[in-house]
This record gives structure tokens, C-alpha cells and sequence, in this order.
């Protein structure tokens, strides 16, 4: 019988942190949650716990992404595909340097 379980990865790929860290900053850098920290007092600490939880999260994912271990991909789709989450309309967004 399969459970469903965290695992912390020993592998280091010092490319995967930097693009991990690059990611966050880029979801949460600024916009909306800086507003809501500032409205609801977040400290840095708990902040700091945020953001280290979805850059390991993106870690795991670029390093399945990176071994092509689609079937561990699909699994978490799966399971993280919620119909009735808060997550309305995807929209996708990009934001980079545009040579004109």
C-alpha cells in the first residue's frame, strides 16, 4: 500500500536553488503580499517561513521536472487539483525584458 508522504531531498543543485529563490522573489516579491503583510503584521520571521516552504516546494518540483519523473508530477496534480479552491480564471503572466 502507497501512502502519501513529505520527503526532504538530500541533492544539492545549486541551480535549482538559485532558480528556487529567483522564483519566490519573483511570486512574492512584491504585489499583493507585501500588502497583506504590511495589513496583517506579518514579521519578517513568519515571512521568512513562507518563503523558504515554496522555495523547497519549487526545488522538489524542478528537480522531478528536471529527472522527468512525470508519474510524481501527475501524483501531485492529482491530489492538488481542487475543485473548489479560491483559485479562480488562470491568467498567465510574464514579466521580463522586451526588446522593442
Amino acid at each position: 500500500m502507497k501512502i502519501w508522504r513529505k520527503i526532504k531531498l538530500k541533492d544539492k543543485n545549486e541551480e535549482v536553488n538559485t532558480i528556487s529563490k529567483s522564483l519566490t522573489n519573483y511570486l512574492y516579491g512584491y504585489g499583493p503580499i507585501r500588502d497583506i503583510c504590511r495589513k496583517y503584521k506579518i514579521n519578517n520571521k513568519d515571512r521568512k517561513v513562507l518563503d523558504q516552504y515554496t522555495s523547497n516546494r519549487i526545488a522538489g518540483l524542478l528537480l522531478l521536472y528536471l529527472s522527468k519523473d512525470t508519474k510524481r508530477i501527475n501524483d501531485i496534480v492529482n491530489k492538488y487539483n481542487i475543485p473548489d479552491s479560491n483559485i479562480e480564471e488562470i491568467i498567465p503572466e510574464l514579466e521580463g525584458y522586451i526588446n522593442k
